[in-house]
């Protein structure tokens, strides 16, 4: 390596952004699979019978915006890190456009 080349900028994300995406996607399931569950039950108990595809259709429908309430910090940290993955991808990728130009000179 000679003195002149620049050390070219990180764009491994590591691990942590992976394992808090995987941990929201299995937050946001559960939470889906409990409310569904809580619906099934409570149907049972009122003696209604609810299919389980309307009683999960409901949890779905319920689970949306019930997510963005109880796992905000979650989604944000997942949002923040996904974001730096992004900027330090594109640093990395200009600076790999930048040594391919510079070979071709």
């Amino acid at each position: 390596m000679e003195n002149n080349e620049v050390v070219a900028p990180v764009a491994d994300p590591g691990r942590r952004p992976w394992r808090d995406l995987a941990l929201y996607t299995v937050a946001r399931i559960g939470l889906f699979l409990g409310l569904w569950l809580i619906i099934a039950v409570l149907a049972g108990l009122f003696g209604t019978p609810v299919p389980l595809l309307m009683s999960a259709l409901l949890a779905l429908i319920v689970t949306f915006p019930l997510s963005f309430f109880v796992f905000q910090s979650l989604r944000a940290r997942v949002t923040q890190e996904l974001a730096t993955w992004g900027e330090q991808r594109k640093a990395h990728r200009a600076w790999v456009q930048q040594q391919i130009a510079g070979r071709e000179e």
